[in-house]
């Protein structure tokens, strides 16, 4: 099992407006793709020095391969769309781990 992770860090100006667009929209969106059995939203506790605040969102994956179609096959789009919704107010990095 592969655990996807998303950290968001989050300008104040946009925070409830992307807090609802990521749980309404953007996470049923994902796992509508069919290359994720679970996701969920947690908020990161220890505050960034560039201030706003963290989120990371967990989505789990069978295999490195699935995680590799979603790549491949949806991530761009998904991507942009966050890109021209919210610009540099909503900064990510991704996280691959593996359950052991």
């Amino acid at each position: 099992m592969i655990l996807y992770n998303v950290t968001s860090n989050i300008d104040p100006s946009i925070q409830n407006q992307w807090l609802q667009w990521i749980q309404e929209k953007h996470i049923p969106e994902i796992l509508a793709t069919g290359k994720f059995t679970s996701a969920r939203l947690v908020r990161v506790l220890v505050e960034e020095e560039m201030g706003g605040m963290t989120y990371a969102v967990q989505y789990t994956t069978d295999s490195k391969e699935t995680l590799q179609r979603y790549y491949d096959e949806d991530a761009p789009k998904f991507r942009a769309e966050g890109l021209s919704l919210f610009g540099d107010k909503a900064l990510a990095f991704r996280t691959e781990l593996e359950f052991v």
